[in-house]
């Protein structure tokens, strides 16, 4: 048997997506699921100050602002009024410039 006969086929290379992914599209938040029941009301309060400041992260990243020093508590809070979110606090701001560092 020849040996080129005898290796295996590669499989074909799959998507994880449902539907193709647009990056050039402007951003739009994503449908919200219910928390799960049961957990302090502290993780609650951690959790959503978490994907508010990744949603407002992003939103700046997909508006130009690259630089963690660039994006001032008022550009935040501009970006926030810009999407639709209540403005953050203090701590949200420099939690999106955390996530912006790394």
């Amino acid at each position: 048997m020849p040996a080129a006969a005898a290796k295996p086929k590669p499989l074909p290379t799959q998507s994880t997506a449902k539907r193709p992914v647009l990056l050039d599209r402007p951003y739009a938040p994503v449908h919200k699921r219910p928390l799960p029941p049961g957990r302090p009301r502290a993780w609650y309060i951690a959790h959503n100050r978490r994907l508010k400041a990744m949603r407002l992260a992003i939103a700046l990243l997909d508006y130009g602002v690259h630089r963690p020093e660039k994006a001032s508590d008022a550009a935040i809070r501009d970006m926030a009024q810009l999407i639709g979110v209540h403005p953050p606090s203090g701590a949200t701001c420099h939690m999106v410039r955390a996530l912006m560092r790394s």
